[in-house]
């Protein structure tokens, strides 16, 4: 799995690598028992500073989605998968509830903000297939 920070990001890194990790977990891609890359070589990978790495294991780990195997590496945990489910769910409708509210500020009409989800929704499933 490939991580990445925006620099443009409101979000501040560690928690953009947190959330990639929460959204990974929850559609599949990182199991229960997947390794995850090392701090420094991740710090390397991704041109971050090594303690803003430490800070997403860290916060993962106390919410039960990471667990630490002395010795070996942060792997993700057993119980994750439901805890993450929920998290993505709560950051998509938290975010979905911003652009709607930009949106309808803005004085576009819901059928408006419809339409554009299912061109943008058209969008990515001709994207899919063409992977």
């Amino acid at each position: 799995m490939r991580f990445q920070i925006d620099s443009r990001s409101p979000s501040p890194p560690s928690e953009q690598l947190a959330d990639q990790v929460r959204f990974a977990v929850a559609s599949g891609r990182l199991a229960p028992g997947d390794r995850l890359p090392s701090v420094r070589a991740l710090a390397e990978e991704i041109r971050i500073n090594p303690n803003t790495v430490s800070r997403s294991w860290r916060d993962l780990e106390r919410e039960g989605v990471l667990e630490s195997r002395r010795g070996d590496g942060m792997f993700v945990a057993a119980g994750a998968l439901k805890s993450c489910r929920a998290a993505a769910d709560a950051l998509v409708k938290e975010r979905l509830a911003r652009a709607l509210a930009e949106a309808l500020g803005a004085g576009m009409s819901i059928e408006r903000v419809f339409e554009i989800v299912r061109n943008s929704y058209s969008g990515e499933k001709g994207r899919s297939k063409a992977s």
